[in-house]
């Protein structure tokens, strides 16, 4: 006989996924909610076709780590530190003021000093995929509540080894020796964390470059694979959360040439194994507590998102996030997380929670997690309207081939577009602002939602057989970004780029595509106005901002060629401000005398 064992729970597993996700998704409650709903419905608590949810958690959990690897893939070391505020501000502050209400409520309902602060600690999670998976299905990561949000969930996970040394200082049996185990378990924490960034830095590009040189893609799924895994459990050994490892690992590959085909080969393997985690939760879940106590418990839950998006809203506005912005940041976050489940069976097992307030307040975590999928759709439904913003969709499918992709329909990629489409010339028109495409089909331009940054998205649109390519997105992190996969995937493809300014067309030009100033032209345009307006003719004045044109291209071409050395740069921005008053003085009727006397009737 073979042992189907293994094969019959994955089949059990695949089936409701397959049966309740797409349910969930169609009515509107999002895949999230559709997991854990399986979980439950298949678990020892529903149909008992799973009584060990322990069999799939550890595997599942490795969802988790991959998100996060994604995560940090996305932020390069310089976008991160720009969030230091956010994380050590905003996350330190979330993490003190829950802990602190909570363990407050917890006292006032009669717990003893210890359990209340464990429950507070507890309070004080969220769970990391719930938030991080309902803001990317609604492609509000990019925004300030998503990166609020990501900055809080990353303080969490660093504040993993100080919440369990306070558990062990609770602890009834804690002594000496435990306490000396412990700040020698923070200082090699420390220093692992400082031994990874080191290792990454000196090794672990050439090793990729040497690993995609074999030009076969399972071993580079493998070793990407082996990276992400092996991170996670090095910071696992020393107390550390494992998407913490996992997510140091993707911030040092972030500014890797590989950084996309990372993101496009880990992305399946997330998405699946991010969804045995939700069902492993929704298995979890005690049906038979709940149903002793429903009222308790569901009172307790509300209590617990109430106050978490209370003090989550405050904090917000407190860190100048918008109305909008500061509730989604609240309600992403609002739900207890896994990790609460860490502590609270920890702190029963060290004796500091009685096993009944214990089960309790697991109970009241999984309810919690349970609600802010439908706190979003609330959201969504009825307060999001009141703030004018369109609702996100799936990427529509495209059905044309044409030699030009215009990406980014705003004041910019309009006027490309209409003049390309004027002269005959067909174009397809992708744009991820739904509103602003149902807009161009309303004016009768046949434009596509999506986002250009998905390499699906681009391969739907005919990215392989296309010319052109126009980048006119409003996003210059996501302009740069796609140019370079684009740049290495499809060589044939020639990029034109809008950039706001000088930096972002300084990085493109590094990499080879040809950037215009978005507002370069329009301001030469007002200053040659300007001066008919103060009255200079309009040669004289048309000829000045010529040569102001061909000295500003000079002057880019010196600058990019001292990138990176200050001394240069000023030296060349100095050199080029005394070379265009010359230049200039030259044009005018009353030019100075090379002593200075005369000049500018101005």
């Amino acid at each position: 006989m073979h042992d189907t064992g293994p094969l019959l729970q994955a089949l059990v597993y695949f089936a409701a996924a397959a049966l309740f996700v797409p349910i969930f998704q169609r009515i509107g409650l999002g895949s999230v909610l559709g997991y854990l709903v399986a979980g439950t419905a298949i678990g020892p608590w529903g149909l008992k076709l799973v009584t060990d949810p322990g069999a799939v958690s550890g595997v599942s959990e490795l969802g988790i780590v991959l998100l996060m690897f994604l995560v940090g893939l996305e932020l390069e070391p310089k976008r991160l530190w720009s969030l230091r505020r956010a994380i050590f501000g905003l996350g330190a502050l979330q993490v003190a003021v829950t802990i602190a209400a909570g363990a407050g409520a917890a006292f006032a309902a009669g717990l003893a000093a210890a359990p209340a602060l464990v429950v507070g600690m507890a309070l004080a999670m969220s769970s990391t995929a719930i938030s991080l998976q309902v803001l990317g299905e609604r492609h509000l990561g990019a925004t300030p509540a998503g990166r609020a949000a990501f900055a809080v969930s990353l303080f969490q996970d660093l504040a993993v080894i100080p919440l369990l040394l306070a558990l062990s200082a609770l602890a009834p049996q804690a002594g000496a020796h435990d306490a000396g185990f412990s700040g020698r378990q923070l200082l090699v924490a420390l220093a692992l964390i400082a031994g990874m960034v080191l290792a990454g830095r000196l090794a672990l590009r050439p090793v990729l470059r040497w690993i995609a040189g074999t030009r076969m893609r399972e071993i580079f799924i493998a070793f990407a694979l082996f990276l992400i895994v092996g991170s996670a459990l090095l910071t696992q050994l020393a107390g550390l959360s494992m998407a913490l490892g996992a997510f140091v690992a993707g911030v040092l590959l972030a500014e890797s040439e590989y950084r996309m085909e990372l993101e496009v080969d880990i992305e399946p393997f997330k998405g699946l194994l991010l969804g045995l985690f939700f069902i492993a939760v929704g298995m979890s879940i005690d049906l038979g507590l709940i149903a002793r106590s429903p009222w308790l418990v569901a009172g307790l839950a509300l209590a617990a998102v109430v106050a978490k998006t209370i003090v989550l809203m405050a904090l917000g506005r407190l860190f100048r996030l918008c109305r909008e912005d500061g509730w989604v940041f609240a309600i992403s976050l609002s739900q207890v997380g896994e990790f609460a489940f860490v502590l609270l069976s920890q702190a029963s097992a060290d004796r500091i929670v009685p096993a009944p307030v214990a089960a309790l307040a697991s109970a009241v975590v999984a309810v919690s997690m349970l609600a802010t999928p439908l706190l979003f759709v609330a959201w969504e439904r009825f307060v999001r309207p009141r703030y004018g913003t369109g609702r996100p969709q799936a990427a529509d499918p495209i059905d044309e081939r044409n030699p030009v992709i215009v990406a980014g329909m705003g004041r910019f990629g309009q006027i490309v577009a209409r003049l390309l489409l004027g002269r005959q010339v067909p174009v397809t028109i992708i744009d991820h602002d739904p509103n602003q495409v149902e807009l161009m089909r309303r004016f009768g331009f046949r434009a596509y939602y999506g986002d250009a940054r998905r390499p699906d998205v681009l391969e739907a649109a005919g990215i392989a057989q296309a010319r052109l390519l126009v980048l006119a997105m409003d996003d210059s992190d996501a302009v740069r970004d796609t140019a370079e996969h684009v740049r290495r995937t499809w060589p044939a493809v020639r990029l034109l780029a809008r950039a706001y300014g000088r930096p972002e067309a300084v990085a493109l030009a590094r990499m080879d595509v040809p950037a215009v100033r978005e507002t370069f032209g329009s301001a030469l345009d007002a200053a040659r106005q300007a001066l008919t307006m103060l009255g200079e003719g309009a040669y004289a004045a048309r000829q000045a901002a010529q040569h102001f044109r061909r000295h500003d291209e000079a002057l880019f071409a010196a600058q990019l060629e001292a990138e990176g050395d200050d001394t240069r740069l000023i030296a060349a921005a100095e050199q080029g401000r005394r070379e265009l008053a010359r230049l200039l003085r030259r044009e005018l009727p009353d030019a100075p005398d090379e002593d200075g006397s005369g000049g500018s009737p101005w």
